[in-house]
């Protein structure tokens, strides 16, 4: 069934991930006829033809790699080095317009653009889950001995400020904790927050682990968690918690009398108990719950843990999503949020000393990687939607980039021979061309080595499986 599963999952990524890239090659196309272009061929997917079929004068083709397509424009600058090479184009073939090249040009990161909107609409309709990170700036949980503990940050602080930036939610590009952290540059990070009636600031020195060579690169944190509502998401059988009553869907508030924020604080409170019971208090519907729960260490199935590893548990697991809702952001929102993260991105990469570098980035294995992990969530079509729209908004806005290759390279060459009056020597274009591609090229598969080793990152599974011993009946 798994097997199944994946297979599907996989298909919907590539039918997407390719839908996006042929409606941006679409776009040149399209105008390419309207404004009486050449178009030698155009392409789905590249590779060696399964299909080839041609009408009005342009050859169609399926290719076999699912990678996107092509458009073959003669009249433009050449692109053998990313499409292949083509037929044999005719030296008599009529020079084009700056006009008519920059029209082209332009069509593909409009037609992007469009896209992108299509799909703001339908999740402004569908609506867009969110979760407590999206909403929240309050701290949930504080590392031990992090460099948050260390400045003075507690759980339940509302951070207002990092780096005098103010911050909005928590998770995201820009207005975000986690952004105003990751690419700060100073020595500490000043963050300011409210505590009680009062505010506070406090400044953590980051720190960064270093990285294998072979690694992306770490990047700074102060090791703090947002807030992130406590819900058993199921209990173990003959565990501390379902011997005491403790049901999936109880929210925990409090240890001890101590509220709690973040799941990760009452596994600290266990690791602290040494044994002793823990006063639980939970949420039930409109009821509180207090439960006297003692953790024990349990029984190990399939292998075991390294020794020092071991320790009692309640036998609780919880619910990863925390409390979600679904949000309805208008079109244009989205829109501007996204083109936004591009220029924080942007700005981030640019900045001296920042730990932001080009290695960060995704490709397309990085990219079907986030939309495998959209798809195989609880929300999937959601979410997946959501993220096409930030990723037509980058599509659009990197091929705008005045360089050779990229669509804005074409405006600007365009530009040129309208500036000097008469086309760049095609041999000229043709070298520049080629260079600029295989340092794309270059650059996709340097951001590709890291892609690929996160494809096994995240849970590897345990090899073993906790189970706890039911309660022996007294005779």
């Amino acid at each position: 069934m798994e097997v199944f599963k994946f297979i599907f999952i996989l298909l919907e990524v590539i039918v997407l991930f390719n839908a996006l890239i042929i409606v941006h090659e679409l776009g040149h196309f399209l105008a390419a006829r309207w404004r009486g272009l050449v178009v030698e061929r155009f392409g789905i997917w590249f590779g060696k033809p399964l299909f080839e079929r041609e009408y009005g004068g342009v050859k169609y083709s399926l290719g076999t790699i699912p990678a996107g397509g092509f458009v073959a424009l003669p009249q433009m600058a050449p692109m053998e080095a990313i499409e292949g090479k083509g037929e044999e184009v005719p030296k008599d073939l009529p020079p084009i317009s700056v006009l008519d090249k920059i029209i082209v040009a332009f069509a593909g990161p409009l037609f992007s653009f469009g896209l992108a909107y299509v799909f703001a609409v339908i999740v402004w309709a569908v609506g867009k889950p969110v979760s407590e990170s999206d909403t929240t700036t309050t701290i949930g949980y504080v590392i031990d001995g992090s460099p948050a503990q260390k400045a003075g940050l507690l759980a339940g602080d509302e951070i207002l400020s990092i780096n005098g930036n103010q911050v909005s939610r928590w998770s995201g590009i820009g207005d975000a904790v986690t952004w105003q952290i990751v690419s700060s540059t100073g020595d500490t990070v000043p963050v300011e927050v409210k505590r009680g009636g009062q505010k506070l600031t406090f400044e953590p020195a980051p720190e960064k682990e270093d990285a294998e060579w072979y690694k992306r690169g770490n990047l700074r944190q102060i090791q703090i968690a947002p807030v992130q509502t406590p819900v058993v998401a199921s209990v173990k059988p003959s565990s501390p918690a379902a011997l005491t009553g403790i049901q999936p869907n109880d929210v925990v508030v409090s240890v001890n009398g101590s509220p709690i924020f973040h799941p990760a604080a009452l596994s600290d409170a266990v690791d602290a108990s040494e044994g002793q019971a823990l006063s639980i208090a939970v949420e039930r519907g409109e009821q509180t719950l207090e439960f006297e729960v003692t953790p024990v260490l349990p029984q190990y199935v399939g292998g075991a843990p390294p020794e020092g590893e071991q320790r009692p548990m309640l036998g609780i697991a919880w619910d990863r999503a925390g409390s979600m809702d679904i949000d309805h952001p208008g079109p244009n929102e989205q829109i501007k949020a996204s083109v936004m993260a591009m220029v924080n991105t942007f700005d981030a990469l640019f900045t001296k000393d920042s730990d932001i570098g080009a290695q960060h980035l995704s490709g397309p294995v990085g990219i079907m990687r986030i939309y495998y992990r959209l798809f195989d969530s609880d929300y999937g079509w959601r979410l997946a939607l959501w993220f096409s729209v930030i990723l037509n908004v980058n599509l659009a806005l990197l091929n705008l980039l005045p360089v050779p290759v990229l669509d804005g390279g074409h405006i600007v060459m365009a530009c040129i021979e309208g500036f000097i009056r008469r086309p760049i020597p095609f041999s000229i274009l043709n070298y520049v061309q080629t260079g600029f591609a295989l340092l794309v090229i270059g650059y996709m598969l340097y951001v590709s080595f890291f892609d690929v080793q996160d494809l096994g990152g995240g849970d590897a599974g345990q090899q073993y499986e906790i189970v706890f011993e039911a309660p022996q009946a007294s005779e």
